[in-house]
């Protein structure tokens, strides 16, 4: 590989966690708004944005062989719901104060991948893989002790965004024709939202400030250029370089939620992050020497 498309790659990785990263900055603006109200505009705002693209780079004619498809179809509609489910909790994280939850989630969504692929793609664990989920076990456990609940905003989080990446690493299909069929799968469900706020006499679509209606049109090209930047990087990097970058989004969230924000840390918060941060290590360090000895 040249050295430019290695450091092109660099750069499009660092974009795009370092977008989500700072997410909870961008959607604290929009917390007058009820999650699923910015929910719905980001969905309609991406499905235009990407169709936008989509018809500027003559791809029309990778989405109809979709369309062609129905298990394709099914998969990608059950992508959908899981990532509307992933945003929907996010969005809700923020507003209610709980980004730290949020960043803790997505600390633990590669070892939710690694107990994905034990589960459905009967891949074997060595002891690294096997002590680093032990670790995130840990951490769930000392959350549950700590705080007398099960740490669910985490958890959906961790669960929904790592199955939502098995079932697109599955799908023979292009990043660009599948937001935009995963967001347009959204719709109906947005609509019949709108449909029954409306019934109640609060209006999803009108009313805001010119301020507010930009935010929300913006936040379906941010919902869509992370995307975009995160496969240019994978086209040009290794998964080793990718797997390490991808640590930039939750520390983001993290350094965003404590010192930005002023959200509590706990010791035993603290406690848990510190139990995965080190199954992180364990991990990443078993996908070095895996890679290493691939290589």
């Amino acid at each position: 590989m040249k050295a430019g498309d290695h450091l092109a790659g660099i750069a499009f990785g660092l974009l795009a966690y370092g977008m989500w990263g700072f997410f909870p900055l961008f959607f604290r603006q929009l917390a007058h708004l009820p999650p699923m109200d910015i929910l719905s505009h980001r969905a309609v705002w991406a499905c235009v944005f990407v169709g936008a693209l989509l018809t500027l780079r003559r791809q029309w004619a990778s989405v109809a062989a979709v369309l062609r498809s129905t298990s394709h179809l099914l998969l990608l509609g059950s992508a959908a719901l899981l990532i509307g489910a992933n945003w929907l909790v996010f969005l809700w994280a923020v507003d209610a104060q709980q980004v730290v939850a949020s960043s803790l989630g997505y600390f633990l969504t590669p070892l939710v991948n690694v107990v994905l692929g034990l589960a459905v793609l009967n891949e074997r664990l060595n002891r690294l893989e096997w002590l680093a989920v032990a670790l995130a076990v840990a951490a769930i456990g000392n959350e549950i002790v700590a705080f007398g609940s099960l740490p669910w905003v985490s958890l959906v989080l961790a669960a929904t965004f790592g199955t939502y990446g098995l079932i697109r690493k599955r799908l023979p299909v292009d990043v660009v024709s599948g937001l935009w069929l995963e967001t347009l799968a959204m719709l109906p469900l947005c609509v019949l939202y709108s449909i029954w706020q409306a019934e109640r006499g609060y209006a999803v679509w009108s009313g805001h400030t010119p301020l507010t209606a930009a935010l929300l049109m913006a936040s379906g090209v941010l919902t869509a250029l992370p995307l975009l930047s995160f496969a240019a990087a994978t086209q040009r990097l290794d998964l080793a370089t990718v797997g390490m970058l991808m640590y930039i989004n939750p520390t983001l969230q993290f350094v965003t939620a404590v010192w930005l924000f002023g959200e509590p840390m706990q010791a035993t918060r603290l406690l848990s992050f510190g139990l995965i941060w080190l199954g992180l290590l364990v991990f990443s360090w078993s996908a070095w020497g895996k890679y290493r000895r691939a290589g």
